[in-house]
């Protein structure tokens, strides 16, 4: 594959960009906290109907359709037991729980990870290899059309190249210390066990093997995200766990403190999971890896210990220094 370089200056959509080279306005700016969420029941019986709908299914009841339990063994896909709702909440519609809606409008995109263009294609498989500690899908099986058609569906009316505010995770800065696993702990125990239990491992609607899955999800254990997810880092889930937990919080009722779904975040990472071979080729170009990411090898000369639980701030400062100098030095050489 012939990789995209990204350039050292702040890295657009490329769509985005191409739509600014093409002197067209500047893309639209959609609030996905009062954006309507579409109706499939509106949906007729055709292809795309047909296809959305199962895409919902696989998003709500990825268990029991590709999980590692059905009884076809040729679509055991999933790894675990999740469903792909278990982060992307309210049927992937949660603004700052990681929401679908709009993903259409901002891929291909650049992503670090991979120091490379990523279709949303590109971008389901990384969550079925990671967050659902599986493999990935077949470009050109129901499933892959399912789950694209459904994000294309919840992206409906949303322009190429928007400025997604609610996509994602919520973008608040951590706490400007290391993240303390053993408050951690003490935090899971009060908000956390009673739904994810004592041991972290959930809490079935059924039996195993039922295809039931999930009332909570485990936070770790053999049947949740392995660690390669992005979730096993803790900022990602300290911002995940923020504005959307316990059961019931949402970025404007919040039930954590900041300090708390910190510390919470690196507890849960610091127990035992399934681990995903490879993760050093992770972020090819070190400058641009992400600064909580627990795995070696990195640029500069921080501890382990830092990249896992922080402080992060000092780590981000001394790379976007060095990409500066990096993109400095490559101008001069022009």
């Amino acid at each position: 594959m012939r990789h995209f370089h990204a350039p050292l200056t702040a890295i657009p959509l490329v769509l985005a960009f191409s739509a600014a080279a093409l002197g067209q306005a500047a893309p639209a700016e959609i609030d996905l906290r009062d954006w309507p969420i579409p109706d499939i029941e509106t949906l007729g019986d055709d292809d795309f109907g047909r296809a959305v709908r199962y895409g919902h299914r696989l998003a709500t009841e990825t268990h029991a359709v590709i999980g590692p339990e059905v009884a076809d063994e040729s679509m055991r896909y999933a790894g675990n037991n999740l469903a792909c709702t278990s982060c992307h909440q309210e049927e992937a519609t949660k603004p700052f729980a990681m929401p679908w809606t709009g993903v259409t409008a901002v891929f291909p995109q650049y992503r670090a990870r991979e120091n490379d263009l990523q279709t949303v294609e590109d971008r389901i498989n990384g969550c079925m290899e990671r967050s659902m500690a599986g493999r990935p899908l077949p470009l050109d099986s129901a499933e892959m059309r399912g789950i694209s058609a459904y994000i294309a569906f919840l992206s409906a009316g949303i322009p190429v190249g928007a400025k997604l505010i609610g996509g994602g995770t919520i973008p608040e800065p951590a706490p400007d210390r290391a993240a303390d696993p053993a408050a951690g702990k003490l935090v899971y125990e009060e908000h956390c066990a009673v739904c994810h239990g004592d041991d972290g491992e959930g809490m079935r609607n059924g039996e195993v093997g039922d295809l039931a899955g999930y009332l909570y999800p485990p936070v770790h254990g053999d049947d949740s995200y392995n660690d390669g997810a992005g979730m096993y880092r803790v900022v990602m889930a300290y911002r995940f766990i923020l504005a959307n937990m316990p059961e019931g919080a949402d970025h404007e009722n919040r039930v954590l403190t900041p300090d708390e779904a910190y510390d919470v975040a690196a507890y849960i990472n610091t127990q035992s999971r399934q681990q995903k071979p490879g993760m050093e080729n992770d972020f090819p170009d070190r400058l641009r890896k992400a600064v909580d990411m627990p795995f070696a090898p990195w640029a500069g000369d921080f501890p382990a210990e830092q990249h896992k639980f922080g402080p992060f701030k000092p780590i981000a400062e001394w790379q976007a220094a060095e990409l500066k100098k990096r993109q400095e030095a490559e101008r001069a050489a022009q």
